[in-house]
């Protein structure tokens, strides 16, 4: 993870998890990440329906693309109309299912684009969270920009490509002596339609 912030979530959220896969929904407790919510979402996953929509998404995610985003497909973040849920929306629904499905956490490098042709190089955090008990209900994560260029707040983000993607390791902490996990640039990856998953360790 590079942003600080990415690190900063997962840390609070491997803690709360213990030995659990992932924590329950309700053992987030936003004032001890107070200086992380503007940056975090929460999503709401359907699985049978294959559908996720934005739940909340914080102050400064939201000035990014422009607009009020919850309530959205998750998916829609990746197309130019939000509506829409093109070749983008089955892009990150691989990668929704990858985490609630293995109960894992995965980091995204992704590159948002305005309508008038400016990059912006940014990092999605994603953790699975229980909901009263029930497993692939909850997500949470952050979406962090690794600069802050002039324009941000004046030109909206029109839609996000995927550059990127890690799995971070097993869905359970290492136990005390356990051998390390192997870094994830060591690992041969495994092809995720046409992403290359790179299963690496918690840095």
């Amino acid at each position: 993870m590079k942003h600080p912030t990415s690190r900063a979530l997962h840390t609070y959220w491997n803690r709360i998890r213990g030995e659990r896969s992932a924590p329950e929904r309700a053992e987030i407790e936003p004032g001890e990440i107070r200086h992380l919510l503007a940056d975090s979402l929460i999503l709401e996953l359907n699985l049978p329906m294959r559908g996720a929509h934005l739940r909340l998404a914080g102050t400064r995610v939201c000035a990014l693309f422009g607009r009020e985003l919850r309530g959205l497909p998750f998916g829609g973040l990746w197309e130019p109309d939000p509506a829409r849920a093109g070749p983008a929306h089955a892009e990150s629904w691989q990668v929704l299912e990858i985490v609630a499905g293995e109960g894992v956490g995965a980091v995204m490098g992704l590159r948002g684009h305005t309508a008038a042709g400016e990059s912006l190089d940014l990092e999605l955090l994603l953790l699975p969270l229980r909901h009263r008990g029930r497993t692939h209900a909850r997500m949470i994560g952050t979406l962090s920009p690794l600069t802050v260029p002039h324009w941000i707040g004046l030109r909206p983000l029109a839609g996000l490509e995927t550059v990127s993607l890690r799995i971070l390791g097993t869905g359970t902490t290492p136990l005390p002596g356990a051998v390390p996990p192997v870094p994830a640039n060591d690992a041969a990856p495994m092809r995720r339609g046409h992403l290359l998953v790179h299963r690496g360790g918690r840095a």
